[in-house]
């Protein structure tokens, strides 16, 4: 006979992943749990979506994050703990948040596991030097630390960058669409680097999202990935920023005109700029600027995701770019439909 699922416990369930990480687990045959929160009880939106959840088999638990008894009431009943709580960017709340969370396992005593709320480039890799972003990743480190502490089994799950925000836009800050006319390139494009020894290529990682909820609700029953960060880096989908643009100029049938931003100039950008531009700047920079692939070197004993699930088919940058296609110019679509006549 089959081992039982485990049940799994989302905070931030009605997020833009912790859906998909509901939705994921269910998929995958898990007892889910989402925990319904006071706060909510107010936004349309989150309530059409906790039934949605419900409707597809999800079990919505009353609690608050705020209310100590509340959450520990809540976890006692799972087996599994996701927080997909907004880190905020810049915000230390999502850190006390965290930590209520861990206070409330260490109580109940019967979690297997938790997986925190970092779904990113993987903090322990220290990569991000300037601020707000550096001090966002000070504070992960820091909920990574009380959970050592705590003795709480975990996994991380280091997902890179997020394609909705990376992909479409070709990496363009102040829009989630693609451009049409004209494109900032960081830099060369490339993010290259030498050193005295070889030739180094750097570029960024982008993932799906609905894959990084799937790959993280693997993991949950797996002991392979037990006091572990999974990292997710699909080869298909690591490239540069030229190589970002040049797929979407192939869908999109159209050459942009590229607009080389140096680093300098890029860095400029943040004064007086929103404080959530200022941390997409701050989060970038070692992406485009400087390459942060030469740090991705796995520690001893992490795992990475396609290799150790080879089963899940991710959606590619290309695949994933097909989905604004409609966002061909005129001339395009009036080719398309001349062919379509012969």
């Amino acid at each position: 006979m089959a081992s039982e699922k485990s049940r799994v416990l989302v905070f931030g369930g009605t997020g833009y992943l912790g859906k998909r990480l509901v939705k994921a687990s269910l998929r995958e045959g898990h007892p889910t749990y989402v925990l319904q929160r006071p706060e909510n009880c107010m936004d349309i939106n989150k309530i059409q979506l906790l039934l949605r959840l419900k409707k597809r088999g999800a079990k919505l638990i009353k609690g608050s994050v705020s209310d100590h008894e509340s959450l520990v009431h809540a976890v006692k009943q799972v087996d599994i703990v996701i927080s997909a709580l907004s880190s905020s960017n810049t915000s230390t709340v999502a850190t006390q948040l965290q930590q209520k969370i861990i206070d409330a396992i260490k109580e109940a005593g019967n979690v297997k596991r938790f997986i925190p709320a970092e779904f990113c480039i993987d903090p322990a890799m220290m990569v991000h030097d300037l601020e707000p972003a550096r001090s966002l990743n000070l504070r992960m480190m820091d909920v990574r630390k009380a959970i050592v502490n705590a003795k709480i089994p975990y996994t991380s799950i280091a997902a890179n960058c997020f394609a909705g925000y990376f992909v479409p836009n070709l990496c363009q800050l102040g829009t989630l669409l693609p451009p049409k006319d004209k494109v900032s390139i960081f830099g060369d494009g490339n993010a290259k680097e030498t050193d005295n020894y070889m030739f180094m290529f750097f570029a960024a990682i982008y993932l799906d999202e609905d894959d990084i909820a799937t790959y993280t609700i693997k993991t949950i029953d797996d002991p392979r990935t037990i006091n572990k960060t999974l990292h997710l880096m699909p080869p298909k989908n690591t490239l540069s920023q030229n190589e970002l643009v040049n797929t979407w100029e192939k869908l999109f049938g159209k050459k942009l005109e590229k607009i080389t931003i140096s680093a300098e100039s890029y860095l400029a950008t943040m004064k007086g700029a929103h404080h959530l531009i200022q941390f997409g700047i701050s989060h970038n920079y070692p992406i485009f600027y400087k390459g942060y692939l030469r740090s991705i070197e796995l520690k001893e004993g992490d795992e990475e995701a396609t290799m150790l699930y080879p089963d899940v088919k991710y959606t590619t940058v290309e695949e994933y770019l097909k989905r604004f296609a409609d966002m061909r110019p005129r001339e395009a679509w009036e080719g398309r439909k001349e062919v379509s006549k012969l």
